[in-house]
């Protein structure tokens, strides 16, 4: 059962799902519909608000915050000693040699730094490579679809943002374990307690691990945990020392410094993001972790992120 929430943060969540008990959406025009709303801190679950026809059960897609998830399962291979993310990376398309894309690393990969040519958009149908790659041609096997394109810049000089170099790491991890769904149940699900979480494959077998888990917010709450207690889950490490840092490491090339390796950075917190305003924060300051679902236009985006930090504030 969620604690009661201070006056302050009351408040807060009133103004984005309405009073306690009632499933109402007061200022949809500020902040698009909130799904649901669910903080962990000091390892008890103190927040969990949920909107219309929603509940702690209901799995709801993740869109980007599955990259992070991506990272956890790229870190469990390093913890087994079965992949080198400074080597290059395998990828078929780029086997030979002789071609440019050759000594791309998984870790350029994890940090948008590949050089990649690749546009991420989600509205433009006619310029977004993001839209072609999940519902037009290259929704069939997307990983083939990411690996086709040319360098458009030097490996490490230009973070560029693209939900292809994420399908390209799946499929390396797909390629390294076989069952990919298995791995992840044995591996990660299972482990956190994440027994809500399915994930999402195209037709050429590989995870779309740039934007295809469904999974309630409390299973996200768990694996936010995780990333909280360093890679620990119930006394066993299932990601190896460092990795957490790694992920909240800035990226030189990336924007005011905001990105690690597929994970998001703020003063103070590292998030998972995704399409319309999904949030996992880890707090580490605060021993917190919230998840926050939703449906928000692009627009409305810097009104929720600013909610949720007032709402971090309140429990900091």
């Amino acid at each position: 059962m969620a604690g009661r929430p201070s006056s302050g943060l009351a408040d807060l969540l009133a103004e984005v799902f309405g009073e306690a008990g009632r499933e109402t959406q007061p200022h949809p025009e500020r902040f698009g519909l909130s799904l649901a709303l669910a903080v962990i801190q000091h390892g008890r679950l103190v927040v969990e608000r949920y909107g219309p026809g929603v509940d702690a059960t209901t799995p709801l897609i993740s869109w980007s915050m599955a990259k992070s998830i991506t990272h956890a399962l790229v870190g469990i291979l390093v913890r087994d000693g079965r992949l080198d993310i400074h080597a290059p990376a395998a990828v078929p398309e780029w086997s030979d040699p002789g071609d440019p894309r050759h000594a791309i690393t998984v870790d350029q990969l994890l940090r948008m730094s590949s050089g990649l040519a690749f546009t991420e958009d989600y509205v433009d149908a006619g310029i977004s490579d993001t839209i072609e790659m999940l519902f037009g041609s290259g929704q069939a096997d997307m990983a083939a679809f990411a690996a086709s394109f040319p360098l458009a810049h030097a490996p490490d000089s230009v973070w560029n943002y693209s939900s292809g170099t994420t399908n390209i790491i799946s499929r390396i991890v797909g390629d390294i374990v076989g069952d990919m769904a298995k791995f992840m149940d044995d591996e990660l699900f299972g482990p956190l307690g994440m027994h809500g979480a399915t994930a999402g494959f195209d037709a050429a077998g590989t995870f779309v691990g740039s934007s295809y888990v469904h999974a309630p917010a409390r299973d996200f709450l768990r694996f936010g945990q995780l990333y909280l207690a360093d890679g620990v889950c119930d006394g066993r490490r299932l990601l190896p020392a460092g990795w957490v840092d790694y992920a909240r490491t800035p990226t030189p090339h990336s924007d005011d410094l905001s990105y690690g390796a597929h994970w998001w950075l703020k003063p103070g917190y590292f998030w998972a993001s995704g399409y319309e305003g999904q949030h996992l924060c880890v707090v580490p300051g605060a021993d917190l972790v919230l998840v926050r679902r939703g449906k928000t236009d692009a627009a409305l985006r810097p009104n929720v992120d600013a909610w949720l930090d007032d709402v971090i504030a309140c429990c900091s």
